[in-house]
């Protein structure tokens, strides 16, 4: 698709110009670009102005379920998980539930093999990129289609990251990936049907969607490393001193034989599963030794 260069000059919202940068766009993202004015500062945009405006920071909040509840039956349901629960302590996991599942899922693929510091640089270079045309909003499923390739690897992305993020576009456009009102309605079960079809995404990323973004109290990802690792911890054989080998790792039907009896509550197990690796590692201090 043929592109046009256009300069834009940041301006922050102080009114303190920013970066001086030319910008691929293609004709139709042209007709994109906003025109936005700072009416509280002297400054006087001029027509390639674009003001830079954070964007919103939402926090975490704790997940809707009744937690307290879900440890209380958790330790009657399993002594030697009740007594991983009274080592680690409170359960603290927060969820971040307003970005809907096309933000997500781009967040989640650009992560995937990457070191948390390298990801986070290309993903906020990629939103970086978008905000001439989305302000301060996160850029659709229609402008990822729309962008040239040139912007995706400016980005850091690689070939098939960029393939899959496409993939991602398209699938939203068509349903196969619901919005944030439609996957709240839907099953665990739907949702990994649905969001697995998308290119580059497995059912362990799926999983960890629904656990750390959706809320959802009832997950268990089995194919987890730390997961295996501290349940191996908890209930096998593995002491925090050895060296793990995949012998030392349960297999799925082991690990689901045992996590019937933490139904309906299996993400609460898994997040302790977690801190068993922590504590383990000496990265969480032992409540009760």
């Amino acid at each position: 698709m043929r592109t046009i260069p256009v300069r834009i000059n940041i301006v922050h919202p102080s009114g303190n110009c920013g970066d001086n940068r030319t910008t691929l766009f293609t004709p139709l993202q042209i007709g994109w670009i906003p025109k936005i004015f700072n009416r509280n500062t002297s400054h006087q945009p001029d027509s390639d102005t674009v003001i830079l405006m954070p964007r919103p920071n939402t926090s975490p909040r704790p997940p809707r379920y009744d937690h307290a509840l879900a440890i209380t039956q958790l330790s009657v349901a399993d002594p030697k998980l009740a007594r991983l629960i009274q080592r680690a302590g409170p359960f603290i996991l927060r969820v971040a539930s307003t970005q809907s599942p096309f933000e997500a899922l781009v967040e989640s693929i650009i992560y995937q093999q990457l070191h948390g510091k390298a990801a986070a640089t290309i993903h906020r270079r990629l939103l970086e990129s978008f905000y001439p045309v989305t302000g301060d909003q996160h850029f659709a499923a229609q402008h990822l289609l729309d962008c040239p390739n040139e912007q995706l690897r400016a980005a850091g992305l690689s070939h098939n990251k960029s393939l899959a993020l496409r993939d991602l576009a398209a699938k939203t456009l068509d349903g196969t990936v619901p919005t944030l009102p439609q996957i709240r309605r839907m099953s665990d079960t739907a949702i990994i049907e649905h969001l697995t079809q998308v290119r580059g995404i497995g059912t362990w990323t799926v999983e960890m969607l629904l656990i750390f973004r959706l809320g959802r109290p009832d997950v268990l990802p089995v194919s987890d490393y730390g997961v295996r690792k501290g349940f191996a911890l908890t209930f096998g054989k593995l002491k925090p001193t050895d060296k793990v080998t995949p012998m030392d790792l349960p297999k799925p039907d082991v690990m689901h034989r045992r996590a019937k009896r933490w139904a309906p509550w299996r993400s609460i197990a898994s997040w302790y599963l977690w801190r068993a690796c922590d504590l383990a590692a000496n990265k969480l201090t032992p409540l009760n030794p």
